[in-house]
């Protein structure tokens, strides 16, 4: 299978290279690299499989060259909505680039797009009574500031260029993505993590008492690679289903790296649009990719940290 993944030097885009060629397949990844690093790629550039990497904005007519020259069975679009930027602006630049990744399938024949988002944009502020969140139609969805509306419009915009030029797609909804590779910048996990190993005081926005589904990216890579033929025009979530707190998540972590448990959380103002409480149920993931989570928190943690 031809591939390519933009965003593939980032955190999930390279784990998912180093999947797809340990499986073989042939692999461009394109990447501005303003998030992402070729640090994280040194294992797939060194494994000696069909690797090549593009430094480029997925928007740029050079991308869209790339993808024409190498024909893929498959765009996964991992460069939407990064975690790196609070910037609205940014935020916008998303549709842009997803537009860009459409227009360019539809012109150069590819059959299907993956792309990957966050559920806690989409699904704006569930009720506990509604958690874990199931799956939604896209006409469904409840947007949470600009990465929320931003999102369900690349939803809609996934739907219609499926309605216009039936080209396939899946969108997965993640829930806390974490695990090797991830910046400190990147999300909670990799923040306490740096500041447990670091002997530094973790900073909690908020009580602690906020809850997230922690999902390990060894879990989200096999999603991703079951979209590749499967799961077509779903949103699909991608999660545990579980419940973890912030204040939970530090004392685990504090538990397993040795002095940790001695560092007291520094307690910050709660971010904008933070959602207090968040799960997603991966009921359609189970039916239409076969995919179920299997790490479970404390092991996933224990794989990171050990």
């Amino acid at each position: 299978m031809n591939v390519v993944v933009i965003g593939g030097a980032g955190f999930i885009g390279s784990h998912l290279v180093d999947r797809l060629l340990a499986e073989e397949h042939t692999v461009d990844v394109i990447d501005n690299l303003s998030g992402g690093s070729l640090a994280n790629l040194a294992a797939a550039r060194a494994s000696g499989g069909a690797l090549r990497i593009h430094h480029l904005d997925a928007g740029s007519s050079e991308a869209e060259s790339s993808i024409g020259i190498r024909r893929p069975d498959v765009i996964f679009q991992l460069a939407l909505l990064p975690r790196h930027t609070e910037d609205p602006v940014a935020q916008g630049d998303a549709f842009l680039s997803a537009l860009a990744t459409l227009e360019a399938a539809r012109r150069h024949g590819v059959p299907k797009v993956v792309v990957a988002l966050p559920a806690s944009a989409i699904y704006g502020y569930p009720t506990s009574k509604a958690l874990p969140v199931k799956d939604s139609e896209p006409s469904q969805l409840e947007p949470r500031g600009v990465r929320g509306v931003v999102a369900t419009a690349i939803i809609d915009l996934l739907v219609s260029y499926r309605d216009l030029h039936a080209i396939e797609f899946t969108a997965l909804a993640l829930g806390s993505v974490y695990g090797p590779r991830q910046r400190p910048t990147g999300g909670v996990v990799a923040a306490f993590v740096d500041a447990a190993v670091n002997s530094k005081a973790p900073v909690m926005h908020g009580d602690g008492r906020q809850t997230r589904d922690f999902v390990f990216i060894d879990d989200v890579v096999d999603a991703l690679v079951r979209s590749a033929s499967r799961g077509s025009g779903l949103v699909i979530n991608i999660g545990t289903g579980e419940q973890t707190s912030i204040a939970d998540l530090w004392s685990r972590i504090a538990g397993i790296v040795e002095g940790a448990d001695a560092a007291e959380p520094v307690h910050g103002p709660a971010r904008l649009h933070d959602v207090q409480r968040f799960a997603v149920a991966p009921v359609r993931a189970r039916i239409h990719l076969g995919w179920s989570p299997w790490t479970g928190v404390d092991e996933g943690l224990a794989r990171l940290i050990g």
